[in-house]
């Protein structure tokens, strides 16, 4: 995988002053992790923008801070309610040498005989994996094949995701991931106790204010 790597410089400016310098172009964020003390830096608003809608949750990033390279995860970003544009970041900064825990985003791939064949409708039980290993292994999204599900009823489970030997699979084996069903009863071919969950959406504090 390619590295991304943001140049980023320390920010002094925090609070409500921090509107003029998104005016200039700047976009405030938050430097933390274990075995550093949480800092205020600033990001180029172009190039934080550019990437960020391809970046997923379990993806490196690479910041270059004034010349030190950390190694981060986005762990949260501050959407304007009306624009819908980037107003702050949160990066945690991992160590390379310490193994983690991430949910990476799950992604249908191929087609599906079920669905050529017999006009099935593929329902996802989940969105993501939560898996454990070293950043460096940390896959930004686990592409799953459906072409093996060849029939309406056909599904796989976590059990049936293959990944590299260094990737610990944390999620339960029999969680539903995708199964094949006839449309007019896809929400009954789903059982309740594999339907996924609705996102749970931890609100962290706010440390700058909105336009």
């Amino acid at each position: 995988m390619e590295e991304i790597v943001l140049e980023a410089k320390n920010r002094s400016v925090i609070g409500k002053q921090v509107r003029a310098l998104r005016r200039t172009g700047i976009l405030p964020a938050t430097l933390y992790g274990k075995y550093i003390n949480p800092v205020a830096i600033s990001l180029n608003y172009r190039d934080v923008s550019r990437i960020m809608p391809f970046i997923t949750s379990s993806q490196l990033l690479t910041i270059d801070l004034e010349g030190e390279k950390f190694y981060t995860l986005v762990r949260e970003k501050q959407i304007h309610p009306v624009r819908k544009t980037i107003q702050h970041v949160d990066l945690l900064a991992v160590s390379m040498t310490e193994k983690l825990r991430a949910n990476v985003i799950i992604e249908l791939h191929g087609e599906s005989p079920a669905v050529n064949l017999y006009s099935a409708v593929l329902v996802s039980g989940q969105e993501s994996l939560e898996v454990e290993c070293l950043p460096a292994d940390l896959p930004d999204r686990i592409i799953v094949d459906v072409g093996s599900i060849n029939k309406v009823g056909d599904a796989l489970y976590v059990r049936d995701i293959q990944l590299r030997g260094s990737i610990t699979v944390l999620s339960d084996p029999d969680e539903l991931v995708v199964i094949a069903t006839y449309a007019e009863v896809e929400e009954e071919a789903v059982p309740a106790e594999v339907q996924a969950e609705p996102e749970l959406i931890e609100r962290g504090k706010k440390e700058e204010d909105f336009d």
